[in-house]
């Protein structure tokens, strides 16, 4: 089990001044392992080195890259694609935010950032590294046998929700690019849980979600959408189409441990 205390944080971050800003405020809240790299290939090579970081924190304009070129490198590193990431900027337009979030990352944290946002992020790392011990809560489920369907058009967030998923202890997966591609599996197989995005090509997760709820034998499967929308009306439709639950991406472990209690323990389906 990682405590805060014993978590290692790369930090990437050009500017002398910032990374001594965000060092202190670690330091502040009892993280005593933050090492600070300049660019985002210094980043990746600490991925193969002796001793692996826990978690990247990353400034979102670097030298070499951006703060979302570095995250989809590291989701596509043969070992280590499901490193926790935290990204650090001012900016403020979803659109230019999107590629991050559809790439998995545990949180984004504003320029400047206080005490408990900070806290917040650093919760949601731990949550995720120490998913595995934590698995006893679930043994009863039998989580591994469960069969799970993963439908989203980017292979990069597939990835990530699955890797989510396994350390929760989910092992049983079946996965498609968009609505259309599901179709199939969902008419052939019985699944405990669809995972869905909402904007895909040919069928989107509305359409999906009222293919399963209105026309497929399986109609009461909880259906959970992670998706990066935030327009309340389509939101609404969503919800009311029959989605069991909305996350953000990229979803928190604590989130998906609440939807687990209520939507494959006590719900009966």
């Amino acid at each position: 089990m990682i405590e805060l205390h014993n978590l290692s944080i790369c930090l990437v971050e050009p500017s002398n001044l910032q990374a001594n800003l965000i060092a202190k405020s670690l330091q502040q809240i009892g993280m005593e392992h933050v090492s600070r790299v300049a660019n985002g290939a210094e980043a990746i090579k600490t991925l193969d080195n002796d001793v692996i970081p826990d978690v990247v924190m990353s400034a979102m304009y670097l030298p070499d890259m951006t703060g979302a070129d570095l995250i989809f490198t590291i989701r596509q590193h043969p070992t280590h694609s499901s490193m926790p990431f935290i990204l650090i900027s001012s900016e403020t337009d979803p659109r230019n935010l999107e590629d991050i979030r559809q790439a998995g990352t545990i949180a984004i944290l504003p320029k400047p950032f206080d005490k408990s946002q900070l806290l917040h992020s650093v919760q949601n790392t731990l949550d995720f590294l120490n998913a595995e011990d934590e698995r006893e809560e679930y043994a009863d489920l039998k989580l591994s046998s469960l069969k799970l369907l993963i439908v989203d058009d980017s292979n990069v967030a597939r990835k990530h929700i699955r890797s989510v998923l396994e350390r929760v202890g989910f092992q049983n997966f079946t996965e498609a690019v968009d609505g259309k591609e599901a179709i199939p599996h969902i008419e052939r197989t019985l699944f405990d849980l669809v995972v869905t995005d909402y904007h895909m090509p040919n069928l989107d997760g509305l359409e999906l979600t009222d293919f399963i709820r209105n026309r497929s034998i399986q109609s009461s499967v909880p259906i959970l959408m992670v998706t990066t929308i935030r327009d309340s009306e389509r939101l609404a439709a969503v919800m009311a189409a029959g989605v069991s639950a909305v996350f953000d991406k990229s979803f928190e472990i604590h989130l998906m441990r609440d939807f687990i209690k209520e939507f494959l323990i006590h719900a009966d389906y």
